[in-house]
């Protein structure tokens, strides 16, 4: 408890840390950028005073450093336009382009918007007007905050997927744990129950009543052997899906309600499967009563063992409330449930066995609202 509070704490910190760290690199970016675009500007304004000088020069002026700054611009892209409204001169931007008014003019704008357009005047007079945008340098800065956020993120992906799978091997810990705790529970009582069968036996009791109640016993025995096998990784063996599925069918049949019309629907012959017979039994068990409770004690419930070359295919249907397609993957999950009473284990549980045991399938493989549904296992026929 005191190692999950700390956890906890320690989690939070490395988040508010991170977040912190986040937001001064993200500061910090954007002042750099703001930085380097005021730097930008001054090197347009100081290369307008040099077209001034330029403009206005005589043939005495010593224009040396006037032309190396007007030079010196080989980055930044911009248009000068006279007081005409004409076209003065162009840098760094496709002369072909440039020649064709409607670009002309897209070009003005998409340079207004990202920089104040700098004025080119003399004795007080403007005559020209330079638009400028941003250089290359810098349009590639401005997307960095974005990379940034984007690495975060995914950052941020990797430690809940993290905490997440950590999370769900600590569940599936305690739930191993509790399945081989009440095997060891149910052990101690059913020796005792054996031995009281055994006893009246020897008493003259109806021998029905001591074959009923071996074969709950038996029952008993089998749902022991399922809890401990949760616990630790199954054994598989090669054994008939069609003798175990109506070993199971059967023991339900004679034990649920009289108002569900059974049905199963099997091939002839041998459909060889690699089964832990317990575990499968089990999950025909956890469907059969599942669609039983769906159509709430009365209905049709209709068992179905098909092969698709060398796919075993087995469809439980029903005919209740149906599954809500968004849900068609939620039932599967821990804990969910739409039942007032019900913890949502069993279809967990099932999928455990199907899908981390067997190597099989589960899914619903149709639904209809108050028309029922069916939940297909699909198993790998044993070679």
């Amino acid at each position: 408890m005191i190692f999950t509070k700390h956890s906890n704490i320690f989690r939070w910190i490395i988040i508010v840390a991170s977040f912190a760290i986040v937001s001064l690199i993200l500061l910090k970016t954007y002042e750099f950028f703001q930085h380097f675009k005021d730097e930008e500007r001054t090197k347009m304004e100081n290369w307008s005073f040099a077209q001034t000088e330029f403009v206005n020069s005589d043939t005495n002026t010593n224009l040396n450093l006037t032309l190396k700054i007007l030079n010196s611009n080989t980055t930044t892209p911009m248009i000068v336009i006279d007081k005409d409204g004409n076209l003065s001169s162009s840098n760094n931007i496709n002369d072909s382009k440039i020649e064709n008014p409607e670009y002309l003019k897209k070009l003005i704008n998409k340079f207004s918007d990202e920089n104040k357009p700098i004025e080119i005047k003399y004795q007080n007079q403007v005559y020209s007007t330079i638009y400028y945008g941003n250089s290359p340098l810098l349009n590639k800065l401005k997307y960095y905050p974005l990379a940034l956020i984007l690495i975060v993120v995914l950052f941020g992906a990797v430690i809940f997927f993290f905490y997440s799978s950590n999370k769900n091997a600590t569940q599936n810990k305690l739930w191993s744990g509790m399945a081989k705790e009440t095997a060891h529970q149910i052990g101690t009582p059913l020796s005792s129950l054996i031995g009281w069968t055994e006893l009246l036996k020897t008493e003259n009791v109806n021998p029905e009543y001591i074959t009923e109640m071996e074969k709950d016993v038996s029952r008993l025995k089998t749902i022991a052997e399922r809890f401990s096998k949760i616990g630790s990784l199954p054994t598989l063996e090669k054994a008939d899906i069609i003798k175990e599925t109506i070993e199971s069918y059967d023991y339900l049949k004679s034990r649920l309600s009289k108002l569900v019309d059974f049905e199963i629907i099997i091939p002839d012959g041998e459909i060889p499967v690699n089964l832990n017979k317990q575990l499968y039994s089990w999950t025909i068990e956890n469907l059969v009563k599942n669609a039983i409770d769906a159509m709430k004690g009365r209905g049709k419930l209709t068992v179905e063992i098909s092969q698709l070359e060398n796919d075993v295919k087995v469809n439980v249907t029903d005919t209740g409330k149906g599954i809500s397609k968004k849900h068609y993957n939620s039932i599967f999950e821990p804990g969910f449930t739409t039942k007032k009473r019900g913890w949502g284990l069993g279809l967990s549980l099932t999928k455990r066995i199907i899908e981390d045991f067997h190597n099989g399938k589960i899914k619903v493989l149709q639904s209809a609202k108050n028309k029922g549904s069916t939940i297909q296992i699909s198993l790998k026929r044993a070679s």
